[in-house]
């Protein structure tokens, strides 16, 4: 199953990195068309454990696969692979 990431939800403290103020995700399934709203380490686990498959995509329809990763103080969180975008792609969304 892949789903697409359509928006996220940030809380309002200072994070040195700022994909970790992602809380909340907001998504749906294109196939299914199911939608849903997941926290970051449920979809940190799906995506890692479950072999789950997340994206982003942009206003011209180029896709971003998102990603796991951890602080080096073992903080989970999600993040798009490197592209042509000099622009975040998960933090460039919309709030949910």
């Amino acid at each position: 199953m892949s789903i697409r990431i359509t928006c996220i939800n940030k809380d309002n403290g200072y994070h040195e990195n700022p994909n970790l103020a992602i809380t909340h995700l907001g998504w749906i399934n294109e196939q299914t068309k199911n939608t849903g709203k997941s926290t970051r380490l449920e979809l940190y686990n799906w995506i890692k454990n479950e072999n789950g498959y997340a994206y982003v995509t942009d206003a011209n329809g180029n896709k971003a696969k998102v990603i796991t990763a951890e602080t080096y103080n073992g903080t989970k969180y999600l993040k798009t692979e490197a592209d042509n975008s000099t622009k975040n792609n998960l933090l460039s969304l919309p709030e949910c």
